[in-house]
């Protein structure tokens, strides 16, 4: 951890819900002018997108499972050494993986390259100056025999819808968006099983602060459902690790949170609609802390 070079990271799978939690902490380094690094957890993936899946397709010949969640389809290693010298320094590589055309076009303008979709832009050294650094994707809470992430975070979000939700989510967007079949989608979540449980899972028993949303309405069988439930069918329930920690004032949010409730002294549930708002009223006096 460090004073000078705080490093805040929101950890969650994929499909979880972490873009939205991203674009509240957006708005507080936008209010608050906080110079910010945005490094984002798919650039630290060990494959690009055709080499995953001929790594996939080599690793099911041996009876073996790879996917994204685990340590062998990822960089442990640079995101540890990245968040180590940031924290001690204010220094560090990233890289960009390219999700689109749009991202390709955009990055290839900025560097002269010619990467497609599912590529890497070469690393790059993190300008001097930042406030701080701020890491959203899968492992920025990882902890194994090898290395430990999560040692160096300043403060650890997770996010982290049940389960059920959580696929239904990752079907309808791979399908929308990626032209994935509802039986690959589904063959993805089956062979990334054994690494959600081992890497991703245990990382929420360490976040500082974790809000999960659960639907109001019947998710029993994801892989049929028709929609995604809507945030106004839903509720999130957000658990404080320590609330003494950053002095959260509960009074305070239930008044500004309208039908929220506690259900434990260190739980606070709010309607599903109002999941951004409660990011940002916890999280301002939380990151104006850490910047003073």
């Amino acid at each position: 951890m460090s004073k000078k070079h705080p490093i805040i990271a929101v950890t969650g799978s994929s499909g979880a819900g972490t873009t939205s939690v991203k674009r509240a902490f957006e708005h507080i380094f936008y209010r608050d002018k906080i110079n910010a690094v945005i490094v984002e957890g798919d650039s630290f993936h060990r494959y690009d997108r055709a080499e995953m899946r001929e790594a996939v397709a080599q690793a099911l010949k041996k009876h073996k499972h790879l996917s994204h969640f685990g340590s062998d389809g990822n960089l442990f290693g640079e995101i540890e050494e990245l968040f180590k010298q940031y924290g001690s320094s204010g220094t560090g590589r990233k890289r960009y993986y390219l999700h689109s055309p749009e991202e390709a076009a955009e990055h290839n303008t900025r560097l002269a390259t010619d990467l497609r979709p599912g590529q890497f832009t070469p690393w790059e050294e993190i300008p001097p100056g930042s406030d701080m650094l701020f890491y959203e994707g899968l492992h920025g809470g990882v902890v194994t025999q090898e290395h430990n992430v999560a040692q160096y975070v300043d403060l650890l979000i997770g996010v982290v819808p049940i389960v059920n939700l959580e696929w239904i989510q990752k079907i309808h967007r791979d399908n929308a968006e990626r032209g994935y079949s509802a039986e690959a989608i589904v063959d993805t979540i089956l062979r990334r099983m054994p690494d959600y449980i081992n890497f991703i899972t245990p990382q929420f028993s360490l976040t500082d602060i974790n809000f999960q949303r659960v639907p109001t309405v019947d998710t029993s069988n994801p892989f049929i459902a028709r929609d995604i439930p809507t945030p106004d069918e839903s509720f999130v329930i957000i658990r404080f690790k320590d609330p003494n920690k950053f002095d959260i004032d509960f009074p305070y949010l239930l008044s500004m949170l309208h039908d929220s409730f506690m259900s434990r002294r260190n739980t606070l549930v709010v309607p599903g609609g109002k999941m951004v708002m409660a990011v940002e009223l916890i999280l301002t006096p939380i990151i104006e802390r850490i910047m003073e």
